[in-house]
């Protein structure tokens, strides 16, 4: 369970620098330049994810509550959402991005609320509850910039870019339940 925990401070400590520590963002990118400290922050991210994955293998099954059924399906089809958000957000402006202003945010929460309703064992509702709670506070602090003028809205808009979404979403969902969760994760979403 340790080397759980220490992924999931390790990741989502990567992801709220410029929540918690703007400056300390500024100063790297000052120091490394943007592409420098994207580099580093993409090393720093890939590494914390490796090191969560496997930290939630490995953690042992200590069941909390036993989910129904049903709600292994519900996880299937809000994944399904949340993997268009998730290209949405990937994409220039369509529909989809402006209206959930923050699809990629949006797409971890969907996720993360999705696999809480379907696990009920402390690695899982500790590493998805944690997800959740990141998404909540990343999307207030991303309100408060768009406030402050430090986000500014895309201009165009074209719905070619939300047929994109859907589609690459539908893939990506796609190849998720049918094979890359079971080979990536270890565990099959669908019982075939």
């Amino acid at each position: 369970m340790t080397i759980l925990l220490l992924g999931i401070v390790l990741f989502i400590g990567t992801h709220m620098i410029r929540v918690v520590a703007p400056g300390f963002r500024s100063s790297m990118v000052a120091r490394f330049g943007e592409n420098g400290w994207k580099g580093v922050h993409s090393v720093a991210s890939i590494v914390s994810l490796v090191v969560l994955i496997y930290g939630w293998r490995q953690a042992p099954v200590v069941d909390i509550w036993f989910p129904p059924a049903g709600m292994a399906h519900l996880t299937v089809t809000l994944m399904l959402i949340a993997s268009i958000c998730l290209v949405a957000g990937l994409l220039p402006a369509g529909h989809i991005a402006t209206k959930t202003k923050h699809p990629m945010v949006l797409s971890v929460k969907i996720w993360a609320l999705s696999h809480l309703l379907a696990n009920g064992d402390l690695a899982s509702i500790l590493l998805f509850g944690s997800f959740l709670a990141w998404g909540v506070i990343v999307r207030i602090a991303l309100k408060r910039r768009q406030r402050a003028g430090a986000l500014v809205a895309r201009p165009f808009v074209s719905a070619k870019y939300d047929l994109m979404a859907v589609v690459g979403g539908a893939v990506v969902w796609a190849l998720f339940i049918f094979k890359l969760h079971t080979l990536l994760i270890g565990v099959a979403p669908l019982a075939m």
